[in-house]
């Protein structure tokens, strides 16, 4: 198994635990929520250039700019 396919689950978990934090009515924790999904599309981006997953590579940009537009309307001073 190549180690590249082994990136599907850290996105997995970060995508999940981001969802979660994104649903909280704390602001900080919707603001980390965003970063994390951040970091999840970064990764499904890796695994899907991988696995030639084109749509997923193009979902997975639109969600990182909803994700930026979020960090924006959660800014943490």
């Amino acid at each position: 198994m190549d180690w590249l396919d082994l990136v599907q689950w850290p996105a997995f978990v970060a995508s999940l635990g981001a969802a979660y934090l994104v649903g909280s009515n704390a602001k900080e924790r919707r603001n980390t929520g965003f970063w994390i999904f951040l970091l999840s599309n970064a990764l499904w981006i890796v695994w899907g250039l991988h696995a030639q997953a084109w749509a997923l590579i193009a979902l997975q940009v639109g969600l990182a700019a909803l994700n930026v537009r979020g960090l924006f309307k959660t800014e943490v001073p």
